[in-house]
């Protein structure tokens, strides 16, 4: 997940961070995003429903997210090649990648097959980059002091609109009409929203383009490398949890039910309270996103991602221990993992934005989040792997790989760099 952040024209420090409207513009941004990105897992939600529609095998089910994230990695190369948020109004480029992401969403109601779900689901991801980023773009022109904390507010938003279909599975009967009609219409909202009342904050951006030939100035740049590197570690851990959290609670609730037997049906008052508990896990880390914010003005962003991967590793290393026990246990832990796994993500992109050089941090950002999301299709494809050959049980804890070698990242920048806060 990432943002670019850059400043704006020089203001008195009294002006700093006072635009008249600017909580306003947050919430309405806020809203947009979490009703926008409710595309993002709108397949998964209804995945029970399409496995049967088309006699899919985990591998397949994963393949429809990992389309979506592909399709965004398109989108925002496209996006940043082609300087699209530079040359299209904020508000036109935002409302209309929402409406387009809603449309290509639909599409999976009417696509014959399991190929050409995987198109729509690309194109899912590819509309959806012209709705996350440039979002935390529009957010930062209404704030300099308090930026990280409108930020994580912003990232909390999203995180949290990203569960939204495990609820319309929940309560719309578990159809997939049901799913992909609601998370449409979301987005359809958003896009008037942001259209309608949506205009830039006083506090513009330095155009800074991708650039080719600045890719191997940022590779070569130690503390740039360094923390793409823990951002990397991080999205090792973070999609596949978001992916495959919500299959974990519906078997380790299936066990508990029928008394330890494994391999128990998933019954649909499991698969419910599988669905709300998915939801519950993603609103913790969007108030964990806000958390995030918050600390990274006062502690440095380096503390708080360091914080956030140590807990997060704790929690992928040990949470296949709770498979199978009393919802009582399991809830608590799920909620903690998901509280800390996105804390960190926004606290990212700031640092990568204060290490490179300044020529060259839309080259930084956009290789960043480039590679980060093609990390996740590695992931996201490996935990189902490890759970139909080990068990549930044992599913996760590689995914704490990924947060100690981002921690190891960290801890090598410079003293200067880590102390680097957001305000």
């Amino acid at each position: 997940m990432t943002f670019a952040r850059t400043l704006g024209a020089h203001l008195p420090d009294a002006a700093l961070d006072r635009a008249p409207g600017r909580w306003r513009a947050l919430a309405l941004l806020a809203l947009a995003e979490f009703l926008g990105m409710s595309l993002w897992f709108a397949a998964s939600a209804a995945a029970p429903q399409l496995r049967e529609r088309w006699h899919l095998d985990t591998a397949q089910v994963g393949a429809l997210t990992q389309m979506v994230q592909l399709g965004f990695v398109a989108g925002t190369a496209v996006a940043a090649l082609l300087n699209l948020a530079d040359i299209w109004p904020a508000r036109a480029f935002f409302a209309g990648s929402a409406l387009l992401a809603s449309a290509a969403n639909l599409a999976l109601l009417a696509v014959p097959g399991f190929t050409t779900a995987l198109v729509a689901r690309f194109a899912v991801g590819f509309f959806l980059a012209g709705v996350y980023p440039p979002g935390m773009k529009m957010a930062a022109t209404w704030f300099r002091r308090g930026r990280g904390l409108a930020i994580g507010v912003l990232v909390g938003a999203l995180a949290t609109g990203k569960a939204m279909p495990y609820v319309a599975h929940a309560i719309g009967h578990a159809s997939v009409a049901s799913v992909i009609g609601a998370t449409s219409a979301g987005a359809v909202l958003a896009a008037v929203l942001i259209g309608a009342l949506y205009h830039d904050g006083p506090f513009p951006f330095e155009r800074r383009p991708f650039s080719w030939g600045l890719v191997g100035a940022v590779v070569r740049h130690r503390e740039t490398r360094l923390a793409i590197a823990g951002y990397l570690g991080h999205m090792w851990e973070l999609y596949a949890m978001w992916t495959w959290i919500p299959a974990f609670l519906a078997a380790s609730f299936a066990v508990h039910a029928a008394g330890g037997a494994t391999g128990a049906a998933v019954g649909d008052a499991t698969r419910r309270a599988a669905d709300l508990m998915a939801f519950a896990t993603f609103a913790a880390g969007g108030i964990g996103c806000v958390w995030g914010g918050w600390a990274a003005g006062r502690i440095g962003y380096a503390k708080v991602v360091t914080i956030a991967m140590a807990w997060s590793a704790v929690c992928s290393l040990t949470i296949g221990l709770l498979f199978g026990a009393s919802p009582w246990l399991l809830v608590p832990a799920v909620l903690v993992w998901g509280f800390f796994v996105v804390a960190d993500s926004a606290q990212f992109s700031a640092m990568v934005t204060e290490a490179a050089p300044p020529h060259s941090v839309g080259t930084a950002l956009t290789l960043q989040t480039s590679i980060g999301f093609l990390l996740t299709i590695a992931t996201i494809q490996l935990v189902p792997v490890l759970a139909e050959s080990w068990s549930w049980r044992w599913a996760f804890p590689v995914l704490a790989i990924g947060p100690v070698l981002g921690i190891a990242a960290i801890a090598r920048l410079t003293p200067r760099a880590r102390r680097s806060a957001s305000a």
